[in-house]
């Protein structure tokens, strides 16, 4: 409780940090307790044990220090190549410039592209480069103040050594992460707010009638489409390359506040399946229209990139795959998505138990794509880190 009182009241721009400690040598024997970058050291060099022990009898202390925040100006420069580079791509160049620093391609009009909005690409993948293994560091502490020695700086050197693989995976989760965030932000505040618009506007539907109906059925679709298209505008495509999906939408608001008013009919003729999906269809058209055109986009674009030379030439299955986990690396996206994709579901359960009656049943069902994606935009941090560890764990029993 006090460590949360005393947090600062803001994130700071060049990035947050945790620094986990051992300063006692008899922590070195309660191995389950150490940080796992520790353990990870004692299980590929066991020698070390012994080496660390004497240090810290030296009067020092020995930190790993994790950046749990990427600077802006590393998702600023991610950005810039991002767009004006690799077609709004991500994976196809940032793993493999932060492990093995190949860099990506840039052309004649990627630099022109660049130039002509006051940004410097080349000056970008500098800013990367020279960061890329900061966010994972083994530190000395001179508890005691007596100094430092060049033996005891070659030490933490090689400790660093041990731990590259950690090191270079996690600058890898800690970057792709947090780009996913900072391109979504807007889009995760709307389906933070749908968790609660989207329920009562639903529960709202069964008190209400001519256009307060309509209303209330299409709002929190409507706030899921924002969602959606602010995401993307996120990700990098322009409001002219989305508005052109605009005229699609029209048509399917139309038909989605169409099949709203028909589930009721299918239900007294006893077509409860067809209900449960028109209804659970009706209450995410829009969002899973634009999900399913983004998917396009991306493909657009990835073939774009393998004509440039800039992704490995592959089959139209490949780009779509890689399309599909570029488009659902952001958590706002892929809450958006499963919730779309969950909805027709959750609706033939409610016709099938003859609850579509109920307000409060419908409220939930009609909702399904905003709770679950809520929910995953929440829990997301903390299942990325979950899997982080996960794969810790595997490297460390290699």
């Amino acid at each position: 409780m006090f460590e949360m009182l005393t947090r600062p009241p803001k994130q700071s721009p060049i990035g947050s940090y945790s620094l986990d400690v051992i300063s006692l040598p008899e922590e070195c024997d309660w191995e389950k307790y150490l940080p796992v970058e520790i353990r990870y050291i004692f299980q590929k060099e066991p020698a070390y044990k012994e080496k660390m022990r004497t240090i810290l009898q030296n009067g020092k202390a020995i930190g790993v220090r994790t950046v749990l925040r990427t600077p802006e100006n590393i998702l600023k420069a991610i950005h810039t190549i991002s767009v004006h580079s690799q077609h709004n791509y991500i994976i196809n160049w940032l793993p493999k410039l932060l492990k093995e620093k190949h860099l990506p391609i840039f052309t004649k009009d990627d630099h022109k592209r660049a130039k002509h909005h006051h940004e410097d690409l080349d000056k970008a993948m500098d800013i990367i480069l020279k960061d890329r293994l900061k966010f994972k560091r083994i530190v000395l502490i001179d508890e005691e103040n007596i100094g430092i020695t060049l033996q005891e700086q070659q030490f933490v050197s090689e400790l660093s050594e041990i731990i590259y693989p950690i090191a270079v995976d996690y600058s890898v989760f800690r970057v792709i992460i947090d780009n996913a965030q900072e391109r979504t932000r807007i889009a995760q505040s709307i389906i933070k707010a749908l968790l609660i618009i989207g329920p009562a506007a639903h529960f709202l539907e069964k008190f209400v009638s001519g256009l307060g109906k309509i209303f209330a059925a299409s709002a929190d679709d409507l706030l899921g489409e924002s969602a959606e298209l602010m995401a993307l505008r996120g990700s990098g495509f322009s409001w002219r390359e989305l508005a052109k999906r605009g005229k699609v939408l029209i048509p399917v608001f139309a038909l989605a506040t169409w099949g709203a008013f028909s589930v009721e009919g299918l239900i007294h003729e006893n077509k409860l399946i067809l209900a449960g999906i028109v209804f659970g269809l009706s209450a995410v058209a829009l969002s899973l229209t634009t999900a399913i055109q983004s998917i396009f986009m991306y493909k657009k674009n990835a073939t774009i990139l393998a004509k440039e030379g800039k992704m490995p030439t592959a089959t139209k299955k490949a780009l779509f795959k890689i399309s599909f986990i570029q488009d659902f690396t952001n958590p706002a996206r892929l809450g958006l998505i499963i919730g779309a994709l969950m909805a027709p579901l959750m609706g033939i359960i409610g016709s099938l138990l003859g609850v579509m009656d109920n307000g409060w049943v419908l409220a939930t069902i009609g909702s399904t794509e905003s709770i679950v994606a809520g929910v995953t935009v929440i829990s997301a941090g903390h299942i990325n880190e979950w899997r982080f560890r996960k794969k810790i764990k595997k490297m460390m029993t290699r």
